[in-house]
């Protein structure tokens, strides 16, 4: 099973403060820990919501709305996350708990979630089908 630690935005993460080297050392070795125990997928910082995209769907079937950052509310908004793969709930807690502060100075949230699995999704064999090769595809794809 998949679950993402998604890192809450602060007011720091949004004006785009940069973590302090000890934190970025703590959270290298955290991920390394993570990759070591092969259960990391992915983890990544994000770029404040200043330059992000929004794409809303303001009209059942109407075309796309696009509007600029920044956005309000940074309690709302995502600073980093990092995608693990685990045998359970409880481990993904585990894991989840040894995360270091992602802001430092007591002002990190952590909002950890499941993902879906494709046939959690659908029964549908022939999309099941499609979505397995998606994956492998996007496994063995060289990054450029």
């Amino acid at each position: 099973m998949r679950f993402m630690m998604i890192v809450k935005a602060t007011k720091d993460s949004e004006a785009g403060v940069m973590p302090s080297h000890e934190l970025f050392d703590a959270m290298a070795r955290y991920n390394e820990e993570l990759a070591r125990a092969g259960v990391l997928v992915a983890a990544e910082g994000l770029h404040p919501s200043s330059s992000a995209i929004r794409i809303s769907y303001p009209e059942p079937g109407g075309k796309p709305k696009v509007l600029d950052g920044p956005f309000t509310e940074a309690k709302e908004l995502i600073a980093g996350f990092t995608l693990i793969e685990v045998k359970s709930r409880e481990e993904a807690i585990q894991w989840a708990m040894r995360m270091p502060d992602p802001h430092g100075f007591g002002e990190g949230e952590i909002e950890l979630r499941q993902v879906f699995e494709a046939p959690e999704l659908t029964q549908d064999p022939e999309a099941l089908s499609k979505e397995m090769e998606m994956r492998a595809q996007v496994t063995r794809k060289p990054r450029s």
